[in-house]
């Protein structure tokens, strides 16, 4: 569909308070070691979650992916309400049929490994199922052409069969705080309501570790090989886009009902580029170091990243921003609609 490469670029900075968004297996908040000290960090696979949770809850017109071991009950679903005589039986019968003859294999009616479907697939599968068809190779094209967006942009890896593999087009980075970071802990107790009044005791006792953080988040989509996978260009443009505001306005779940963490970044730089992704962590690897907060600093070395790039790689086709000093839009919505417009022009 075109014959240049076009990266987007997507760079954030936003301020996460006390919180322990993505967590180890011992309830610690994620760290890694940048530029000789501890950093706060939160997992790419976290953060995809967040933001395909995200597609799900706002891309109504997008056809959005389900990665379970039930499929066969999601199949089974759509069968029964393409055929209403279909009793659930017989729908789970013939869903596990119908994907046992694509090569998916599956045990007591669940898969034996996660599957990721988009519901457009799933539609047809269970036409499929209905229809009796028993060809692998058409069953294989349905799993394989008109992939969902997140199957698109996050790929798809099936051990029980590597034809339905599915690259993926986009890049998610782990966030990591741009400053160093020093877990801190949370003793707290909680009283019983019903104690008596002699007993001054809590009723429960415990500790939670958190942090606060300045992050520099980053992603990357290779548009030029989703247009290739979606073979449409206005499902592109808006796959791309709500990949964008996704990203930004999205947030993994991991204790917010204890932390509130509700925050929105300070900056969001968005370019494409002709030549290839950029990821300027690298500016950070110096720790900011700042009396004041770590936002502004932030984006200062942000914005010498952006500057610094240029010595050994092409200009961007475009930049737009929010919260620098240059190339700012009015708004979230303002830089969207923009975006939108560019890549029209930009994706062939």
């Amino acid at each position: 569909m075109t014959n240049h490469n076009l990266f987007l670029d997507i760079h954030v900075i936003q301020a996460v308070p006390p919180s322990n968004i993505n967590r180890d297996d011992t309830g610690s908040p994620k760290t890694a070691q940048y530029g000789g000290v501890t950093r706060a960090r939160v997992s790419s696979q976290s953060w995809k979650k967040a933001m395909r949770d995200y597609f799900n809850a706002n891309g109504t017109d997008a056809n959005v992916g389900i990665r379970s071991l039930d499929i066969i009950k999601y199949i089974a679903n759509k069968i029964q309400d393409k055929d209403s005589n279909k009793k659930d039986d017989d729908a789970i019968k013939l869903a596990s049929e119908i994907l046992d003859k694509a090569g998916v294999k599956s045990k007591d009616n669940r898969l034996k490994a996660l599957f990721f479907m988009g519901s457009d697939q799933a539609e047809k599968l269970a036409q499929a199922a209905i229809d009796g068809i028993v060809d692998k190779k058409e069953l294989h094209a349905i799993l394989k052409n008109n992939p969902a967006i997140d199957i698109a942009l996050f790929g798809r890896m099936v051990a029980d069969d590597k034809s339905l593999n599915e690259d993926a087009s986009a890049q998610v980075a782990h966030a990591i705080s741009t400053h160093a970071v020093q877990t801190e802990f949370d003793y707290f107790t909680a009283t019983d309501d019903l104690s008596p009044a002699d007993n001054a005791g809590a009723g429960h006792l415990g500790i939670i570790e958190y942090n606060s953080s300045t992050l520099y988040r980053y992603a990357n989509v290779a548009a030029h090989e989703l247009i290739k996978q979606l073979e449409n260009k206005e499902a592109t443009v808006n796959a791309l886009i709500l990949f964008v505001e996704s990203f930004v306005k999205s947030m993994p779940t991991g204790k917010v009902n204890t932390f509130a963490n509700q925050t929105l970044p300070s900056a969001v730089v968005v370019t494409l580029r002709g030549d290839r992704p950029v990821n300027l962590v690298t500016a950070f690897e110096t720790p900011v170091k700042n009396d004041d907060g770590y936002i502004n600093r932030s984006i200062e070395q942000l914005e010498k990243g952006l500057k610094d790039a240029q010595t050994f790689v092409d200009t961007p086709l475009s930049t737009l921003s929010i919260g620098l000093k240059e190339n700012n839009q009015t708004d979230f919505n303002a830089l969207l609609g923009q975006l939108g417009k560019i890549l029209d022009e930009n994706l062939k």
